[in-house]
């Protein structure tokens, strides 16, 4: 026992509690933040997704207005020039684009422009989603950071309460320390989110 004094003297014991106690502090606090912003992140891709599906709704009126426009037009092109001119002026840029390609004017471009702002909020509701996820792996893993450190200050607490000359305390000490390196070591391989 006399081997293994330091590991159970009152210097290293108190140590121990000191650092278990800000660990399980900085690690709460970390995850408590992590915690707000996979909130806040999640808030915002629902209402970006929110946003890209009325987007998306508008889209697709206008395609159905350019079709109207396009059958009227067309069916005036020969008959009544100045109507079909009429629905012509009423085109949508992406169909004048349209009727300027051989392909055109329904053709892939076509679609690719009239959709284009939908899917870019969509894309941009899913790297928001992304974005909360990573926030809540970080956060899971605070959580067991903070597990750790804690069940680590219940047994430095306990080595300090026991008798000096206790073999438990010697128990409680090492168990202080192994509870410390795994905290420390599973801090270390908390993920950092970039956002």
């Amino acid at each position: 026992m006399q081997r293994f004094k330091f590991l159970t003297s009152e210097i290293l014991i108190g140590t121990m509690v000191a650092l278990l106690s800000i660990f399980t502090a900085v690690a709460s606090f970390q995850g408590s933040m992590t915690d707000g912003d996979q909130a806040k992140s999640n808030v915002q891709g629902m209402q970006m997704l929110t946003d890209a599906n009325a987007e998306y709704l508008t889209a697709n009126q206008d395609i159905i207005q350019d079709y109207t426009y396009f059958d009227t037009y067309y069916l005036n092109a020969e008959t009544n020039p100045e109507v079909a001119d009429y629905y012509k002026d009423s085109f949508s840029d992406a169909l004048n684009a349209g009727m300027e390609r051989d392909s055109g004017p329904f053709d892939e471009e076509y679609y690719d422009a009239m959709y284009e702002e939908p899917n870019a909020q969509f894309e941009e509701a899913d790297q928001l989603f992304g974005l909360a996820e990573a926030y809540n792996e970080r956060g899971d893993r605070l959580q067991m950071v903070m597990l750790i450190m804690a069940v680590g200050l219940s047994f430095a607490a306990w080595a300090s309460l026991v008798d000096e000359k206790s073999k438990m305390r010697l128990i409680f000490s090492i168990l202080a320390l192994i509870t410390l390196a795994a905290g420390v070591a599973t801090y270390l391989t908390v993920p950092a989110v970039v956002g």
